[in-house]
């Protein structure tokens, strides 16, 4: 049972499908829990903008409750120029804006995120790592994905990071589906 339904996570549908240097991203960072009042705030002047989120899934008292939480909480990604900005900042939901420097790379990760949020993956926010080694999914339901992989707890994972805000998430995946990136094999 939701404990809330759950709501848009992306504004337009085609969000990932137009160019940065029309509409640039953003990074708003919000108040304490104000991510979902931000994408709603958004939403309702048709402002582009992205909330990744993550099913959670509680047990108890013999009901299962499902919650829709943000994969980084305290920000909202939004496109647009100064006066879209001013916007967000009027909100009274946000603390500060965060300047894309790499337009492109940021647009990347986000698609490739929400890409992987489509395939239905169980995504697990994980802590930023450093540079590692680069992998491409060559089978499986993440076959075409990149990204670096990590050992943990006895499983392999994918994360797909979003530089701009030092942060990752981790999805796990079938060791016997990778190949080094590098090899163009896959």
């Amino acid at each position: 049972m939701p404990l809330l339904k759950r709501e848009p996570d992306l504004y337009p549908p085609d969000l990932f499908s137009g160019a940065v240097e029309a509409r640039p991203w953003w990074a708003a960072h919000v108040r304490s829990r104000q991510e979902k009042s931000l994408a709603r705030h958004l939403l309702e002047r048709r402002l582009p903008f992205y909330l990744p989120q993550q099913v959670k899934r509680v047990a108890a008292h013999g009901r299962v409750r499902t919650s829709h939480l943000p994969l980084f909480p305290g920000y909202v990604f939004f496109r647009g120029g100064s006066d879209e900005r001013l916007a967000v900042l009027r909100s009274q939901l946000v603390v500060r804006t965060l300047e894309v420097r790499d337009q492109l790379l940021l647009d990347a990760e986000l698609a490739r995120l929400w890409r992987l949020q489509a395939t239905g993956a169980l995504l697990v926010p994980h802590e930023w790592l450093g540079p590692g080694d680069e992998v491409k999914v060559t089978a499986g339901p993440f076959r075409g994905f990149t990204g670096t992989v990590v050992r943990e707890g006895g499983s392999d994972r994918l994360i797909v990071s979003v530089t701009l805000l030092r942060r990752a998430v981790a999805a796990t995946f079938a060791r016997d589906q990778l190949a080094p990136a590098s090899t163009g094999r896959g």
